[in-house]
């Protein structure tokens, strides 16, 4: 097995399993018959994101990226109905699912119709997917800020913290071993959010708190 093989493995397990977190509100929701404190966009943006990446694996023909999306895309669309199954906001959480849904299919005709096949169409996904991925990641910044002024890191996730640091790394070193920079970049920001959240556990303490909810990772 080279070094290559050993990457794709690794971005596989660690990657799923990141995916596999929202399993513990899935039983939340399914024991409680209530999704209180538990967020539906995490789930639904997640899944346009691994649907953008699985059609971007496809083009580029990539074993790993597809495998891992296809996974991923398939895991939210559970939570995502079991969602919908137990909410009692179900005309706003219909509403949002189908207007991703719209985006979904008018990002579909854009690539397929006005996009040559080649490697036009793979850069315009892939450099697509790489902005929605890196504002998924710089998004929750301003929960730090927070944490920072008032010392409370209650709503981190150290292990979680821990599988976000090893996913990130994992498809950074993946993307270079391809010179593929639509997987490098987006993935960066993962190792230095991680990285602050690591500062934090260490300066306000707390290494044995988990998320109420759902954090995903995205790619």
């Amino acid at each position: 097995m080279d070094y290559l093989q050993i990457l794709s493995w690794a971005c596989i397990v660690f990657t799923v399993g990141m995916f596999s977190t929202g399993l513990t509100d899935l039983k939340k929701m399914r024991e409680t018959k209530s999704t209180d404190n538990i967020q539906f966009l995490p789930f639904l943006t997640t899944c346009l994101n691994n649907i953008g990446w699985l059609y971007y694996g496809i083009l580029k023909r990539d074993q790993t990226i597809v495998l891992v999306n296809t996974v991923g895309a398939l895991l939210q669309i559970l939570y995502i109905v079991m969602y919908l199954l137990y909410t009692k906001q179900k005309r706003q959480v219909m509403m949002q699912t189908l207007l991703a849904a719209a985006v979904l299919l008018c990002g579909w005709f854009y690539f397929t119709v006005f996009l040559p096949v080649g490697k036009s169409r793979l850069d315009q996904l892939g450099l697509t997917c790489s902005v929605v991925t890196v504002s998924m990641y710089l998004s929750p910044l301003a929960d730090l800020v927070g944490i920072v002024r008032s010392g409370d890191v209650q709503c981190l996730s150290f292990s979680l913290t821990v599988a976000t640091f090893f996913t990130s790394t994992s498809w950074v070193l993946y993307g270079f071993q391809l010179v593929d920079y639509y997987i490098v970049v987006p993935n960066t920001p993962g190792i230095f959010t991680s990285l602050i959240r690591f500062y934090l556990f260490w300066k306000f303490g707390g290494f044995g708190q988990r998320s109420p909810s759902y954090k995903p990772l995205h790619m």
